[in-house]
């Protein structure tokens, strides 16, 4: 860590963003050797979905799109790996520049708009079905040029059926705010047809989740909670990025359009996770995810009613053995409340969430 920050870190952060974001991946790809093993305390192991997770300290989707780092990233401390999001076809994205940091608030702007090298790309990456040590979940979408529901239903349908027997979990991505139409897929009628279709393409024993937005009103959320149920989803991801800007955020850095990700996101995506745990009587597992710095703030999602939690800004600016310490703290707070295990918080300060 103290070589990360002394060197890695302030070359990393004098390239353009995406610049060096590829040349981390190629380094945790062809380099995986490079990295030691993380430990992670007993304390942290949990079970979801029948699968065992050493920690609840994921890797959220964004980072490793076409499958080509998790060999390396495996090795850091992440309970459990999300990559993708996959595309059907490949795709360029959106113009660049897209992605945008702000050092002082730690703060990501993103409108990639899902570039990657496509679902056959991605399957061959993967090397077949990875012996990994940790599950690792895939997260689809469609593609920017399917527009009709039909094909866009299609789009997801593909993912699942080529990718079927490689993922411990999959997540239907409906809340990128960087691909045209794709959050209005999260409206009940088409939310409901959309998970109905991909539910019927996978196989019965992996879970399949749903991604959200921060940005969704009461009553869109309790739509939400009513079709997972209804449909028997395993699950939600809370939250996607964010397109509010607040007030602390520099003026030039919060012109830029996108979805923000970072400390800012934090406290709306644990409160949401709060109200969506009361709203379904915590029986739908939830996936926190936004603004995840700390061991203290994966803490309160978990308190919020998380069953796993997941990290990524954090991860850009604190390096790459960041999961490995917030293991540490989120370990060290569970002993001083006399937890036995992470499992034991899950929804437990979740009244207080609600409106």
């Amino acid at each position: 860590m103290s070589l990360y920050n002394a060197v890695m870190r302030r070359c990393l952060f004098a390239l353009p963003p995406e610049t060096a974001h590829r040349f981390a991946v190629s380094m945790l790809h062809r380099g995986a050797f490079l990295f030691r093993d993380a430990d992670t305390p007993e304390i942290l192991q949990t079970e979801l979905w029948g699968k065992a997770f050493p920690s609840p300290v994921g890797l959220a989707a964004g980072f490793d799109k076409d499958a080509e780092a998790w060999r390396g990233l495996v090795r850091l401390g992440f309970g459990f790996l999300e990559l993708g999001t996959v595309t059907p076809k490949p795709q360029t994205g959106n113009d660049k520049p897209r992605i945008f940091r702000d050092k002082t608030t730690k703060s990501v702007i993103n409108r990639m708009g899902f570039p990657g090298k496509g679902l056959a790309h991605f399957k061959k990456s993967l090397g077949g079905k990875p012996h990994a040590p940790i599950p690792i979940g895939i997260n689809i979408g469609k593609n920017k040029a399917t527009e009709e529901f039909d094909e866009i239903v299609a789009d997801y349908t593909a993912c699942i059926r080529e990718l079927n027997g490689l993922a411990d979990y999959f997540v239907v991505n409906v809340s990128s705010p960087n691909t045209p139409g794709l959050r209005a897929l999260q409206g009940r009628a088409a939310l409901s047809a959309l998970l109905s279709a991909v539910i019927g393409e996978k196989k019965e024993t992996v879970p399949l989740l749903v991604k959200i937005s921060p940005d969704l009103s009461e009553e869109e959320l309790e739509d939400i909670a009513a079709v997972v149920g209804e449909t028997r989803c395993d699950g939600v991801v809370i939250a996607n990025t964010t397109l509010a800007r607040p007030d602390e955020l520099p003026k030039d850095f919060a012109a830029q359009e996108g979805g923000l990700s970072g400390p800012f996101l934090r406290d709306v995506s644990t409160a949401m996770i709060g109200r969506f745990y009361r709203m379904t009587e915590g029986k739908i597992p939830i996936i926190g995810v936004g603004g995840v710095s700390s061991g203290e703030d994966a803490y309160r999602k978990m308190r919020a009613g998380a069953s796993l939690v997941q990290l990524y800004t954090a991860f850009v600016f604190e390096g790459p053995y960041f999961a490995e310490r917030l293991n540490f703290q989120l370990a060290a707070l569970l002993r001083k409340d006399g937890v036995k295990n992470c499992r034991d918080i899950i929804g437990i300060d979740s009244a207080a969430y609600m409106r």
